[in-house]
């Protein structure tokens, strides 16, 4: 095994560890959210303001964060944005009242969005075109073994033993040993061979490419299935349904285990049938999950109902392909965390910081189940955006979109 390939399977688990923990931070107090908001005595919208907080800081510094860190490195970024955003989760801990609580996960949207673009911005530099969908989609879908299979039973279960103040102790603790492990083990990659640093008004650059605002649209609408349905199901299951908080764990560890799978099969894929039918084929998949939330006859036989959601969870690898693949293989080299940034940026300022509050002031007015509908209606943008991308040609990009 030659020196790139070994370090590539070395690189690979690290990131893989670290997007999953990021992501089990930043998750956590939606699954918490049944224990701390009678605490707080919060009414839903302001359950959906927590989760739009967070998503408008992290998408301000995605972008920023990114783009700096192609012009002066990316390991200069990352390991500050990891250490400090573990440090935040468990800071969450102390809150006392829902204003400390969102200043609190604010701050920690500004720490962790540098991470996404940075990471991913890092595989694609360090894989080869065979297999840059494998490795993308692989730690991209540590969200799903971590972020959303692993936490919502995890937080739940350590809430309801020892109290949601320990479980985001558990969710932020690991971070720390993340940071450390880039810093030891993660290279400064080179960028396609030069060390020119492009000047600021090259960045403008990237808005002449279609594609880029396809997937701008195409993010809005993963980042609105997204917190519409993890935002709120925990909720819908608990007050609609009326289940207990542990059977949403349950439901929602089980959809997020499926996406794991799916979020980098699906991917490496796209690496040998193109980009655009895998993710049209996503995108309908994507959208089973919350319209079978809404059979509430499945409820009575939960494990079939964990089966439907396992294997129909695509949103790691709608991810994958919608916010990096198809962006960075649509603009030059030294343009690639910029690009994820910009598209990051856009999906999290819409469909992660407005629909949030304006699924949870719905809510309130015509009841939790609309949520489920906001999520397929995520879904449905998605398909409708994979329909109108254009194939890739850039050099080096053997996996067509198209």
């Amino acid at each position: 095994m030659d020196g790139s390939r070994r370090y590539e399977n070395t690189l690979i688990p690290i990131l893989f560890f670290t997007w999953g923990i990021v992501f089990l931070g930043r998750m956590s107090q939606m699954y918490l959210a049944p224990y701390f908001a009678p605490e707080f005595h919060l009414r839903h919208g302001q359950i959906g303001t927590l989760a739009s907080a967070m998503a408008i800081t992290w998408a301000a510094s995605t972008f920023v964060f990114g783009a700096l860190s192609d012009r002066f490195g990316r390991k200069a970024m990352l390991i500050p944005a990891v250490f400090i955003f573990s440090i935040l989760s468990c800071l969450s801990a102390l809150a006392h009242s829902y204003y400390q609580l969102l200043f609190v996960r604010a701050l920690m949207g500004l720490a962790g969005g540098p991470t996404w673009s940075i990471m991913t911005a890092l595989i694609e530099e360090s894989s080869p075109a065979m297999r840059r969908g494998r490795n993308i989609g692989l730690v991209v879908s540590a969200a799903a073994l971590v972020g959303l299979a692993a936490a919502p039973v995890l937080t739940t279960q350590v809430a309801a033993h020892w109290g949601w103040r320990a479980a985001f102790l558990v969710a932020g603790a690991p971070g720390l040993l993340a940071a450390l492990l880039i810093w030891k083990f993660v290279r400064e990659p080179e960028l396609g061979g030069t060390h020119e640093r492009p000047s600021w008004m090259e960045y403008v650059a990237v808005l002449r490419h279609r594609n880029i605002w396809l997937c701008c649209i195409g993010a809005i609408g993963f980042m609105s299935w997204l917190f519409a349905l993890n935002v709120f199901a925990p909720l819908y299951i608990t007050e609609v349904v009326h289940q207990p908080a542990t059977m949403a764990g349950f439901l929602l560890g089980a959809t997020g285990f499926g996406s794991f799978f799916l979020g980098f099969l699906l991917p490496a894929l796209s690496d040998r049938v193109g980009r655009k039918p895998v993710l049209l084929l996503m995108a309908v998949m994507s959208a089973v999950v919350p319209l079978t939330f809404l059979v509430r006859g499945l409820f009575l036989y939960p494990l079939l109902l964990a089966a439907i959601v396992f294997v129909a969870n695509t949103g790691q690898g709608i991810a994958s392909l919608i916010m990096v693949l198809v962006p960075t293989e649509s603009v030059p080299a030294q343009f690639r965390a910029t690009s994820i940034g910009l598209v990051t940026l856009v999906g999290e300022a819409a469909g992660g910081t407005l629909a949030p509050p304006l699924a949870g002031a719905l809510a309130e007015k015509y009841g939790l189940s609309l949520t489920m509908w906001l999520a397929a209606a995520g879904s449905a943008v998605i398909f409708i955006v994979a329909l109108s991308l254009r194939t890739t040609a850039s050099a080096g990009h053997s996996s067509a979109v198209g």
